[in-house]
């Protein structure tokens, strides 16, 4: 198997682990709101490019992409290794990658840092424990890409991997 079939047949394992969890667990505690309520405040993680506290997603006044990720997700990985490689290119644009997991003991703030830096994360990183953004972007899947104009319209959103030539087709579009 190839690289992009490798690639493709974890994205589909990573939609179907998603999906499984939501068959199991239910969405009842995910509140569908309308995207036009954006921003959503985060806690933010101390880590490489971020610092803990708080910061609305997507950032006002600036073109946005939002990130949708869980540690556990292997797809996720190389989508940040994409986001990485094409944000310097992007100095005006912010980046912004968040996860939905709750911190516990067996998964704490500490772990999640760690996994950003291991991952090379170098960008604002934030927990949605109660699912709110993935509620208010209809994300049904991981990973998953929102790219907000100054706004905070989205213009483009995508479930599972997005190549990079599409990601910088659509922020040249909106820079």
């Amino acid at each position: 198997m190839n690289r992009r079939q490798v690639v493709a047949a974890l994205t589909g394992l990573c939609l179907t682990g998603g999906s499984l969890w939501v068959s199991q667990n239910g969405l009842s505690s995910i509140q569908p709101r309308d995207t036009e309520q954006l921003p959503v405040r985060v806690e933010t993680l101390d880590a490489r490019g971020s610092s803990a506290g708080e910061t609305p997603v997507p950032t006002p006044g600036t073109v946005t992409v939002v990130d949708l990720f869980a540690t556990w997700c292997a797809p996720c990985d190389d989508q940040l290794e994409i986001l990485d490689a094409i944000r310097p290119e992007y100095t005006d644009v912010s980046f912004v990658s968040v996860t939905n997991e709750r911190p516990s003991e067996t998964l704490t703030r500490a772990d999640i840092s760690e996994w950003w830096n291991r991952n090379g994360g170098a960008w604002t990183v934030g927990l949605d424990p109660g699912s709110e953004l993935l509620a208010a972007f209809g994300a049904d899947g991981l990973p998953y890409i929102a790219i907000t104009d100054e706004r905070g319209t989205v213009q483009f959103s995508h479930s599972g991997l997005a190549a990079e030539e599409t990601l910088r087709d659509e922020l040249d579009a909106l820079a």
